[in-house]
């Protein structure tokens, strides 16, 4: 009488399914995967008088006011990448990834509006005054 074995069949299932578990536990705890990077959102430092903060998925100051010739700074302090794109075609950074930075110097006097292109709700406005010499120059 030939010798049965029971467990054959279910030892042809529970390899590939333990290997199948394996392999999803590795993927996820792979700190080396770009898709699952934690960043900080967190400040550090102060924030400079002509700094916006992109962070909270919001430019912060909302409104910035400058003089004429006056160089502004976007750090991006948030955990996705933003843009900084003016309204008109004035300026646009392209992609400002976490912890990205970018500058742009206002030389003519106006009221600038602008947005990021991913995040259209993410508004905000750079007020820049007429450059006044100081007096006795």
């Amino acid at each position: 009488m030939k010798k049965t074995n029971h467990f054959a069949g279910i030892r042809i299932l529970i390899a590939p399914a333990l290997l199948f578990i394996f392999l999803i536990l590795n993927g996820c705890m792979n700190t080396n995967n770009p898709t699952y990077t934690k960043t900080s959102t967190t400040t550090t430092g102060t924030q400079g008088a002509n700094e916006v903060y992109i962070q909270g998925m919001a430019f912060s100051p909302v409104t910035l006011t400058v003089t004429a010739g006056t160089t502004v700074t976007w750090t991006n302090k948030d955990a996705m990448t933003h843009t900084v794109t003016s309204d008109s075609p004035l300026f646009d950074s392209g992609n400002i990834a976490v912890n990205g930075v970018y500058s742009y110097t206002f030389n003519t006097a106006g009221t600038f509006a602008y947005h990021c292109t991913y995040h259209p709700s993410m508004k905000a406005t750079v007020i820049v005054n007429p450059y006044v010499a100081p007096s006795g120059y």
